[in-house]
């Protein structure tokens, strides 16, 4: 009975833990900084676009459009 109610024990605490660390862990992941596109010029519309400018042409990881007033912007991530 001792054993079981200890085991029990260490398992919520495991859990507690994991769940309050929650999004803070990270596993092997490298950090990614944003940063608007210095080559893209205009309105973005097209991610899949942005994503291949900022690629091929700023060696970033991936590109993206988003909102920036006062329109959307192309913005490139690079690994930090």
């Amino acid at each position: 009975m001792a054993k079981s109610l200890h085991f029990a024990f260490m398992v919520t605490v495991l859990i507690l833990l994991l769940v309050a660390a929650g999004p803070g862990i990270q596993i092997g992941a490298a950090k990614l900084c944003e940063r608007r596109s210095t080559t893209w010029s205009g309105v973005c519309t097209d991610s899949n676009k942005c994503n291949d400018q900022c690629r091929n042409w700023e060696h970033a990881t991936h590109g993206a459009c988003h909102f920036q007033f006062p329109g959307f912007a192309c913005f490139c991530y690079f690994n930090c």
